[in-house]
This record gives C-alpha cells, structure tokens and sequence, in this order.
C-alpha cells in the first residue's frame, strides 16, 4: 500500500485529497495542528503536529517514516491567507504568513527528501493563483506563495535526476471555510474563507482536479476555471491581469 503525506490534513481540501486518495488503495497520513474529527483506520493516520515546531515537525516525520514501508507522495497542503492592505499590517504577520506557508513545507520537505528519493515518488505543493500572479490585499499571502512555488520549481530540476516528480498546483477559490474565518487581529484567517473570491469551487472538485494532475504528471495544475483563464492571462499581458484583477476583487470589497 502506497502512502501519502498531507499537511493542513484536516482542512477541507486535505480532507477530499485524503478521501479520494484512500478510495484509490492509498494510506493517508494527515498532519494538522489539530486532527479533531479525524479518526485512525485501516487507511488514515492522524498526525498532531505544529509544522512551524522544527523539532516536533522532525520527530513526526521520523515516526511517520519508520512506521510505514514507503513515502510515495507528500501533499504541502498546510496554509494560512492574510487579508488587509499592507499598509496596515506590521513585519511579525508577515513573518508568521510565510512561517507557516513556505518554511514549514521547505523544512517538511527536507525531512521527507530521502524517503521520497528511495521511492522515486512525489512532492506536491498546494499553491494558489496567488502564486503566480498578484491578488489584491494579500500582499504576504502572494509573497509566500510566490515563494512556495519558486521553491518546487526549482527543487524539480535538482530531484529530477532521483526519480522525484515536483508538482505545484495552483487552485482559485476553494470554498473550505466559507462563513468561519476566525480571523486574527493581523488578517490571518484560514484558507477559503474569505468572501471576495470568484467562481468558488467545492473540495471534492479541487482535489479531483488536482489528483488528475498528478496522475497525467502535469508540473503545473492550474485548478479550476478562474485559474486556468488567470494562467492564460498572465502569459500574455501581466498588465491586463493586472486590471481584471482589480476590477473583479478590488471593487467588490467593502473597504476597497
């Protein structure tokens, strides 16, 4: 039985990754800060972890590597957005935004390199439209994305040579959380919660698209219908994107 590994685990999309991976014959292992609701089967491992812990995220990862006989996927699902105008936001949430979703999957990343390596399998990071294109009062959440999948992309050319697939996909608007941001101070809110997005997609439909991709073995998934058009756009005229862009959230938002 192959096994996978996927962070923010207990998040929607985590959740309907898992689900249709386990469907297939997979062992989950799902990584979450909190794993409540999650129960241990035949197929699912629930892991506690705070990915931001370099030591606790390392003892986790040894334990999941000595309990199961490969690591043939590693999903870099875990995340965080921030919204608000940067004006108003201070260095430390900025810091804490990329904490969460670049440096914990770098660090997850390495703590799975070698196991990945011995099952010539596949790192997958979870990026966004964000990540390749910019997207209005979300100034961190777009840097660390950004970030995430320079990473990826640049770790595949270096993997390549051990049989290692790096994967990004980039999804728009998943509807995860709709209604229950529990929203920070800073911004900091979790994934798919936010009220400004365009053409939501479900979970179930993200994480089919995205499973596709990693079947077809597509180095870039773009996920869903906003993303595929951003993609496109981006390619021709950044500066058109630009305005869309704009024009689409900026003015929906009340406090624009």
């Amino acid at each position: 039985m192959k096994t996978a590994v996927i962070s923010g685990g207990n998040g929607g999309l985590g959740r309907a990754l898992a689900a249709r991976l386990e469907a297939a014959g997979w062992h989950c292992v799902l990584m979450d800060i909190d794993v409540s609701g999650l129960d241990a089967t035949p197929s699912r491992t629930p892991v506690t972890v705070d990915l931001t812990d370099g030591s606790a995220l390392a003892q986790a990862a040894a334990a999941i590597i000595a309990a199961r006989p490969s690591i043939d996927l590693v999903i870099y699902n875990a995340g965080v957005s921030q919204i608000g105008p940067f004006s108003d936001a201070d260095l430390n949430s900025h810091r804490r935004v990329f904490e969460i979703n670049y440096f914990a999957a770098v660090a997850m990343a390495q703590a799975f390199l070698r196991p990945v390596r011995d099952s010539r399998g596949t790192h997958l990071a979870i990026s966004s439209v964000a990540g390749f294109a910019p997207l209005y009062h979300r100034t961190a959440y777009a840097g660390s994305k950004h970030a995430l999948q320079g990473f990826f992309a640049s770790l595949r050319s270096e993997e390549a040579a051990q049989g290692v697939r790096c994967l990004i996909a980039a999804p728009s608007f998943v509807a995860t959380n709709i209604g229950h941001a529990n929203r920070s101070a800073d911004g900091i809110q979790r994934p798919g919660s936010a009220t400004d997005g365009i053409d939501y997609m479900t979970p179930e439909d993200a994480a089919e698209t995205i499973l596709k991709g990693v079947e077809k073995g597509r180095d870039f998934i773009p996920v869903g219908r906003v993303a595929r058009l951003a993609s496109l756009i981006m390619r021709a005229s950044p500066a058109l994107y630009q305005r869309m862009m704009q024009r689409r959230i900026r003015n929906d938002r009340p406090d624009a």
